[in-house]
């Protein structure tokens, strides 16, 4: 894995209901790995894709050596915006994801990355509210899996599974409680219209892509 993201610095330049408790995910059998899609397996690995410089090398030696959470800003390869926490919607939904903003304005579309080794999956800590992302397997019908930053700690709904195609240079998103991976509700309406929701069984298109950018 070579290719290198633009920072969104270079990007700007370029361009103007109940939780359930934290503990272990249950053991969900995973779906299979996509075809050309290789799971990141570490945060070395993380950051020497999305390090800003080309040199991937330096990036993963220095992230292997103390490795440090990564904060990144996620644009849907669907809509082409970028990932936000709804931290002042009502509950149900307070810090709901969804991929609504034009442009990174701060830390409402900051997530920060953090490598769990023991399970070997990632956390996404909302830099907007502070609170971890988990899957809502316990909501229904149109919510149901849907993504919200609301744990304080990062147990089995909050682990994910990150993938990359280096030739669409893209990643994709999936859930460890599940195993199903994230997709972005561009047919929704209404509040959650552009929700991130982990209920798809494959990456069968843009729904399921993201891009990451360094912040």
């Amino acid at each position: 894995m070579t290719t290198v993201l633009l920072s969104l610095s270079a990007l700007a330049a370029t361009s103007a209901l109940g939780a359930p408790a934290v503990g272990a995910a249950p053991q969900v059998a995973p779906a299979a790995v996509p075809a050309g899609w290789e799971r990141i397996d570490d945060a070395a690995e993380l950051a020497g894709i999305t390090e800003e410089s080309g040199d991937a090398q330096t990036a993963r030696a220095a992230a292997a050596a103390a490795p440090e959470p990564t904060a990144l800003a996620v644009e849907s390869a669907r809509n082409n915006k970028f990932v936000a926490t709804e931290k002042t919607y009502a509950a149900p939904n307070t810090g709901a994801l969804r991929a609504r903003s034009d442009v990174y304005g701060g830390s409402w579309e900051g997530i920060t990355f953090e490598w769990i080794g023991e399970e070997s999956t990632f956390a996404m800590k909302s830099q907007a509210n502070g609170l971890y992302v988990a899957v809502e397997k316990n909501y229904t019908g149109a919510s149901q899996n849907l993504l919200r930053a609301r744990s304080t700690s990062a147990g089995g709904w909050e682990r994910f599974v990150l993938y990359y195609n280096e030739t669409l240079d893209r990643f994709a998103i999936q859930s460890e409680l599940n195993g199903l991976f994230v997709a972005m509700e561009n047919s929704y309406t209404g509040t959650l219209q552009y929700a991130l929701r982990a209920r798809s069984a494959d990456v069968s298109g843009s729904w399921e892509e993201f891009n990451l950018y360094t912040i």
